[in-house]
């Protein structure tokens, strides 16, 4: 590479200086941080919740498997609580588990 070249690199990241070498140190925190979030992934599936309290309309479609005119007639009969911002409809995911279970027959 010609001296010009090495200076784009450097400047664009490609070649590495001092302050982006990485240690063991880093990799064993890119590890860490990388199997907490894969247990986390796994837990979420695992128990079918999602990994936040706040869902938006798609979500919580797909979670029920529901149609959006269906989504609508929950909300307007008051049955699911929601919350509008904007042009956005957010969900509490502790109002949907506990409309699923008010609803549930024996």
């Amino acid at each position: 590479m010609d001296k010009t070249t090495q200076e784009r690199a450097k400047m664009s990241g490609i070649v590495p200086n001092r302050n982006q070498i990485l240690t063991l140190g880093d990799l064993v925190e890119f590890k860490e941080d990388m199997l907490r979030e894969v247990k986390r992934v796994m837990r979420e599936c695992a128990s079918g919740a999602p990994g936040k309290k706040w869902l938006k309309s798609a979500e919580v479609k797909k979670l029920l498997g529901i149609s959006h005119g269906f989504l609508q007639s929950l909300r307007d009969s008051g049955v699911l609580p929601f919350t509008k911002i904007g042009g956005s409809i957010y969900y509490d995911y502790e109002d949907i588990t506990f409309m699923m279970s008010a609803n549930k027959s024996a």
